[in-house]
């Protein structure tokens, strides 16, 4: 069975909801990193990275979100399109999602990964309202009308709204943005979302 490590808040959520979704059994492992659980030998020799999620699998660990989540589509044969120009752009919004907009989100919180001086950091904090919104807005000019992201219900989907739920501590309104708006509320009202979404309360 897959064992899933996660930590309360975090984009493992995506990677929790993925599962869910795809109606996959699977256990939890909570990470406390007020507890520095994610220094620890027992989950570095599961991530040597430190951070979460991490899988676990018949093949061994799996990390970083965008690869556990497209194989958790993979094995579910749901949650991705067919058509392979679809599937490509899953991919281009996962990476946006990873290494920008988490990226913005992250030096609210992690600037010590950027530089030493705290005064830097706070200047990192204070360009996150800013750097996020520009990320809202990129992302309300890809969404359609209507619907999902990319066609069909995806994987897309899931990161997003994970991400989505950070913007209000970021200083960001997402009313501002009526399609990414509405996105989010399609998303919190399916059940896996909910429920998951409770889990991390």
């Amino acid at each position: 069975m897959l064992t899933l490590f996660a930590a309360k808040g975090t984009v493992a959520i995506a990677s929790q909801i993925s599962l869910e979704e795809a109606n996959l059994p699977y256990n939890i492992r909570w990470i406390s990193f007020a507890d520095g659980d994610q220094h620890a030998a027992p989950f570095l020799a599961v991530n040597p990275k430190g951070r979460v999620p991490a899988l676990i699998t018949d093949f061994g660990p799996l990390t970083e979100t965008p690869a556990i989540l497209e194989y958790v589509a993979e094995l579910s044969g749901q949650l991705m399109p067919e058509a392979a120009i679809e599937r490509a752009r899953v991919r281009e919004m996962l990476s946006y999602l990873a290494s920008t907009m988490h990226v913005n989100h992250a030096h609210r919180f992690r600037g010590a990964r950027w530089a030493d001086d705290p005064s830097a950091h706070a200047s990192m904090v204070a360009k996150v309202p800013q750097t996020m919104a520009d990320s809202c807005a990129y992302v309300e000019s890809q969404l359609p009308d209507t619907g999902w992201l990319v066609g069909t219900y995806s994987i897309a989907d899931i990161h997003l709204v994970t991400v989505c739920r950070w913007l209000a501590g970021d200083g960001v309104d997402i009313a501002n943005y009526p399609k990414l708006a509405a996105h989010f509320a399609a998303m919190t009202s399916r059940p896996a979302v909910a429920n998951v979404f409770k889990a991390h309360a």
